[in-house]
């Protein structure tokens, strides 16, 4: 069963992976092999590894164009994504997906700067998807299994936009998805 659905996902970033990343230099799967690229060079756990390369599959699963951002329409994709992946692996994997828009949030409410170091598609869609956190908002955020995962997969997904970036390809991270599987 692993290695169905390990060629699930491979056969999802093949058929889809190349659509231009919402405004950005690179495409969805070079978006997510560098995620995962970094996660594995912080020697991230196989989850986490597997929550970076999947992080965006959402993106993958709707059927809106590539610009929705532009136009102002929040895909929902970290919820998207979630649902599609709660039914294949464990909740290191799910929580930390469906928790990484919150903790972009999160990180532009609590750390000085980060907003700014944010790229501009970054910061415009941002706004759609409820802006900075309020106090009630963080503390709730801070409450939730798996937001410091979360936090950690955000940046790293803020540094996966780089054009030049080579990374090894989607079958180097299949023992990782593997040893993810509930």
């Amino acid at each position: 069963m692993t290695q169905v659905i390990s060629q699930k996902i491979i056969s999802l970033f093949e058929n889809k992976g190349g659509s231009m990343y919402g405004g950005e230099e690179v495409t969805q799967l070079e978006h997510a092999l560098q995620c995962a690229h970094l996660a594995a060079e912080n020697n991230a756990s196989d989850e986490l590894i597997t929550a970076a390369l999947l992080h965006d599959v959402g993106h993958l699963l709707h059927d809106l164009p590539d610009d929705a951002s532009d136009k102002g329409i929040d895909d929902v994709h970290e919820e998207l994504g979630a649902t599609f992946l709660e039914n294949y692996f464990k909740p290191g994997v799910v929580e930390p997906v469906k928790l990484h828009v919150a903790a972009k949030r999160y990180l532009c409410s609590t750390v000085d700067g980060y907003w700014e170091s944010l790229s501009r598609p970054s910061q415009i869609s941002l706004e759609f998807q409820g802006g900075k956190m309020n106090e009630t908002e963080m503390k709730k955020f801070e409450e939730t299994p798996f937001y410091k995962d979360a936090i950690e997969l955000r940046k790293w997904d803020d540094l996966a936009k780089d054009p030049e970036l080579k990374t090894a390809p989607v079958e180097h991270f299949v023992k990782n998805i593997e040893n993810s599987i509930k």
